[in-house]
């Protein structure tokens, strides 16, 4: 069955709303039939003519699309939240409210007050929320899940997570760069730069591989980047519930990196180590053994994927796993990740713990460095 998506933001030159777009068609399961792509009328309209919608379901506005596709017998099976975040709050209002399940790109708000509000409303409404953790889609790194899940390295005892990018090592937002602009406007993306836009994926690929909650994080938030308003790097040290330590740099003023995603947790009995950059290997060594390389496609039980090995797999597929996973979330008429036995999904409770987490960070940096809880 082929479900009916529909989409707000995202417009004729966004890059997120074009991931979104071609992740939910790779695999067939989705098909894009409505959209309110831009606040501004005229964008909104030839984006909707240019993505092949029809001009009944080419909204002006996301509250006039909610009412509209609630309405409708062929209505939407979700809505893709794709726009800047101070928007998302507002947007998945209107659509849990209308009986219409959500995806929604991270972070899940701009703010912690929206968060608790809205993760509250996912559950009053029991509408399927899910929540665009994109590197939880890569094979590689559901396989690191499952190996620390069995105990094979043992205890968790250190996680070290960078982040790294080099696009805003330079004044880009002063020259009207769409991305660059929004990303360092308080306004527009939350009290958080760096740490809302990148450091809330490091964090969510710590929790998740090691099914460890962070506790307490003392953070240090900087913005290097002369009359630049929100952070552009960030060092932040993370406490478990567990006892775990650990470690997340985040930055995107580093020259000579693009996308330098890394991983390496360490237990007491072995290690893992991952790079983004290199998705479709997992270095994992065992005490007193040699270190081993797994590929996906060897026959390993999490690293399920869709082409044979040797062909990589990588941000896109990774985002397509998720799309698919939210096919069968809402095929199975599930209210919640939750109820699917082994869906590893983020949902509302996740996003809201991931805004805890930035709330903390800006909070701890601004005190000067303290450690404060989650």
């Amino acid at each position: 069955m082929t479900l009916k998506l529909g989409m707000v933001g995202g417009g004729q030159g966004a890059f997120i709303g074009g991931v979104h777009r071609t992740a939910a068609r790779l695999d067939g399961r989705w098909q894009l039939v409505a959209g309110a792509f831009s606040s501004d009328p005229q964008r909104a309209a030839t984006s909707a003519a240019e993505f092949g919608i029809a001009p009944d379901r080419a909204y002006a506005n996301f509250a006039q699309m909610a009412l509209a596709e609630a309405a409708r017998p062929d209505r939407i099976d979700a809505v893709a939240i794709v726009t800047p975040n101070h928007l998302h709050a507002a947007v998945a209002t209107a659509f849990l409210r209308a009986g219409i399940p959500v995806i929604c790109d991270k972070p899940m708000t701009a703010t912690l007050a929206e968060a608790e509000a809205l993760a509250a409303l996912a559950r009053e409404t029991a509408m399927p929320f899910v929540l665009t953790q994109t590197y939880t889609g890569y094979p590689m790194v559901r396989e690191a899940r499952a190996i620390i899940a069995r105990g094979d390295i043992g205890e968790v005892r250190h996680v070290q997570v960078e982040y790294l990018q080099d696009w805003l090592a330079g004044p880009v937002e002063q020259s009207g760069q769409k991305q660059a602009v929004w990303r360092t406007d308080p306004l527009l993306s939350g009290a958080g730069g760096c740490i809302a836009d990148i450091g809330t994926h490091a964090a969510n690929l710590a929790t998740f591989v090691t099914g460890l909650p962070v506790q307490y994080v003392l953070a240090d938030l900087t913005a290097f980047e002369p009359g630049r308003r929100l952070d552009d790097n960030a060092s932040v040290l993370l406490r478990f519930a567990s006892g775990a330590k650990g470690m997340i740099w985040a930055s995107q003023i580093t020259p000579g990196t693009k996308n330098a995603l890394g991983l390496r947790i360490a237990g007491s009995r072995g290690g893992l180590a991952w790079q983004q950059e290199n998705p479709d290997l997992l270095e994992v060594t065992l005490l007193g053994e040699a270190t081993r390389l797994l590929r996906r496609g060897d026959g390993l039980t999490a690293a399920a994927a869709r082409i044979p090995a040797g062909h990589p797999e990588g941000y896109l597929e990774a985002f397509a796993t998720l799309y698919s996973d939210a096919a069968d979330l809402l095929e199975r008429g599930a209210t919640g990740c939750p109820e699917l036995v082994g869906c590893v999904l983020a949902d509302a409770l996740d996003g809201l713990a991931g805004m805890r987490f930035i709330d903390a960070c800006v909070r701890s940096s601004q005190a000067g460095g303290r450690w404060l809880s989650t």
